[in-house]
């Protein structure tokens, strides 16, 4: 009598649901906080927040810290630590401003069709080469990597002063500005293809999924669950696109456009700015940084690295040489992000990358990665981040001082470890 009454009580029934869907209890409060947030930023600013253009801003400002917390999460599931990204994106950043300002201009040209791979290559080669020369020391010479990463943090930001003599870089190459978001966007008939193509792949991963667990033996989400999932994913995605579909392109934007192309704007022509290039990049980031983790070698190596070191090195994986690979990757993220944030920036600056990888840290603690090592997701990261920005913008809206926010992220930080920990303690995880 009891089991029936509690079983029609309707407490079993939601577990049940919660238990069948096999939700990330830390995701769903993740993503629950930040429906919160945007709800209540929403509310205050009298529904500006949730506007398009806020909207579409917030993304193209999320992407260079999104980029570089997907490879944090590597570096801290190993145990380690990188105090030195934001410093590492400000050196990849004067590098490339240097080459495509000062150096390639004048031996092949200004608009030469060459300047932007080469500079973005070289960029990105720069940032590598940090990155693995930072593993070496941490890897084969001992050097804890808080270490490495707090005189990186010092050396390379100094670097790239001298490296611009301290000077302010621009104008950058125009097909590098292609890559800031505001200025490099896809337009809605692309942006509704990428949707396509991603709420294929969406529906593609979860059925594969399903049939390769069966054919195993593994046990299976109900149907109803499985298809209630690939809605919500498919619904996400298309209203994503939707939004940024929504936001206009000025009108003076689109003048200038017609008269380069020697036409005339037609009266009450209107067309929406689209996925941004630079959102695009993150997604396949993510998508790669996701396939490296949970199918790859590598990334098991990774995070059994990360939950026991010493298992690890006596079952044979080379932990010395993993974190040379794992900093480096770091490395070239930080590159990559440095192409980012320069491109939305339209130019180099000495700031460029400033308290960058505190917010880096902080967006892959908040997504669930343990300071521990061993646990962490990409897309955790990638929505911790978002998280942070968001909540940073808001703040801004509202009139809340800067050294306020500061205090606010710092608190949040501190809760999301706090979270962390007591939800390990329940799982009875150390």
């Amino acid at each position: 009598m009891t089991d029936a009454a509690d079983t029609g009580s309707g407490l079993a029934p939601r577990r049940g649901f919660l238990s069948q869907l096999e939700i990330d209890l830390r995701l769903l409060g993740m993503i629950g906080a930040f429906a919160l947030l945007c709800v209540a930023f929403g509310v205050y600013t009298g529904g500006t927040f949730l506007t398009p253009r806020n909207i579409f801003n917030i993304t193209i400002q999320t992407v260079s810290v999104a980029i570089m917390a997907t490879g944090m999460v590597f570096v801290i599931v190993t145990r380690n630590i990188d105090l030195s990204v934001g410093s590492v994106l400000a050196m990849c950043s004067a590098v490339m401003a240097v080459v495509q300002a000062r150096w390639l201009p004048g031996a092949v040209g200004l608009g030469h069709p060459m300047i932007a791979p080469v500079t973005i290559l070289t960029g990105l080669a720069v940032g590598t080469a940090i990155g693995a020369f930072h593993g070496w020391l941490t890897g084969y010479q001992g050097i804890p990597s808080f270490i490495v990463t707090l005189g990186g943090l010092l050396v390379w930001r100094n670097v790239s002063w001298y490296t611009t003599s301290g000077q302010t870089v621009a104008p950058l190459d125009q097909t590098i500005l292609l890559f800031g978001g505001a200025e490099g966007t896809l337009g809605p008939t692309w942006s509704w293809v990428v949707a396509a193509l991603l709420s294929l792949g969406v529906v593609w991963v979860i059925w594969s999924g399903r049939a390769s667990k069966t054919a195993h033996g593994f046990p299976v989400k109900p149907l109803w669950a499985e298809g209630a999932l690939t809605l919500v994913l498919v619904g996400a995605i298309l209203g994503f696109i939707a939004i940024l579909n929504a936001y206009p392109v000025p009108e003076a934007k689109l003048r200038r456009l017609f008269e380069a192309r020697g036409l005339t704007l037609p009266e009450g022509y209107t067309v929406g700015h689209g996925l941004p290039i630079s959102v695009l990049i993150l997604i396949l980031v993510a998508v790669v940084m996701t396939v490296i983790a949970r199918k790859t070698r590598f990334g098991r190596y990774i995070y059994a690295t990360g939950g026991n070191p010493e298992a690890a090195a006596l079952s044979g994986i080379n932990t010395r040489w993993l974190t040379v690979k794992v900093f480096a990757l770091m490395g070239f993220l930080a590159g990559l992000s440095a192409l980012v944030a320069q491109s939305r920036l339209q130019s180099h600056a000495n700031d460029i990358g400033t308290l960058d990888e505190l917010r880096v840290i902080a967006a892959a603690v908040i997504g669930g990665t343990a300071l521990a090592g061993g646990v962490g997701t990409i897309w955790g990261a990638i929505l911790g981040a978002l998280i942070m920005q968001s909540l940073q913008s808001g703040m801004g809206m509202v009139g809340v001082d800067t050294p306020f926010q500061n205090i606010v992220v710092g608190l949040v930080l501190i809760g999301a470890v706090w979270i962390d920990i007591v939800y390990r303690k329940r799982l009875g995880v150390r």
